[in-house]
């Protein structure tokens, strides 16, 4: 009989010494606190996600705790939309095009503005040159549209005028990219369709400045300008 409670009296006694064990540690805060690192030989592989957590570790306390995956997609989705390149700007009004030394032949400017812009960061653009400056390297999405006057022309614009994307890299313009407006041969009246849009991605550089505006437009009648529409778009998708 003496035995046996020696047996439970040892027993209770041990409990305590089992709530918290230390792998090199002496003061464990955890059930189990490995002060150190963990090798895992085999594991077993899963195919989908739902059913399952993800072991995650708090840098700061070290502890580690099971995360629904649910949450890391929903993060890296809010971070991969997080774009500080976006950028987009509509001009109903006011309308006048710009003409600087540093445009190529025929090229003239929108006189966008800053407060024009629809979305994004607005030091990106200057009421200066009128100008979007690329904040990093990489690969651009830019959508320019361009409706002069009604978007329709009792007569074929000379100079074959169009939608143009004008890149100034350390003093160098450059159009990157156009498109003429259409024009159509009816019956008993020639129309051209003076709206146009070009869109595409482009290799940029940081640093770079682009403008939008027409080409060809030497001859456009500026009185028709007033009821022109121009909006643009740009973001940056890839490095």
């Amino acid at each position: 009989m003496k035995t046996k409670i020696y047996t439970l009296i040892l027993a209770v006694s041990a409990i305590p010494l089992f709530s918290q064990v230390g792998i090199n540690t002496s003061s464990p805060t955890a059930t189990l606190d490995v002060n150190g690192n963990a090798k895992i030989r085999t594991m077993p592989q899963v195919t989908a996600l739902p059913g399952y957590q993800i072991m995650a570790l708090n840098q700061g306390t070290f502890e580690v705790a099971k995360v629904d995956p649910q949450v890391i997609i929903d993060a890296a989705s809010a971070a991969a939309n997080t774009d500080g390149s976006v950028y987009a700007a509509k001009k109903t009004t006011g309308i006048s095009l710009l003409s600087l030394g540093l445009f190529p032949t025929g090229f003239r400017a929108v006189n966008f503005l800053a407060a024009e812009r629809t979305l994004g960061n607005a030091a990106l653009f200057s009421d200066t040159d009128n100008t979007y400056t690329i904040p990093s390297n990489g690969v651009y999405a830019i959508g320019f549209t361009f409706r002069y006057g009604t978007g329709l022309q009792a007569s074929i614009l000379a100079n074959s005028p169009g939608v143009g994307i004008v890149r100034n890299r350390a003093g160098v313009a450059t159009v990157i990219d156009s498109r003429t407006f259409s024009g159509a041969n009816l019956i008993l009246l020639s129309l051209t369709i003076s709206e146009s849009t070009v869109n595409s991605l482009y290799t940029l550089q940081a640093g770079d400045k682009i403008s939008l505006g027409l080409t060809g437009s030497s001859l456009l009648d500026v009185g028709l300008l007033g009821n022109s529409v121009a909006s643009f778009f740009i973001y940056k998708v890839s490095n």
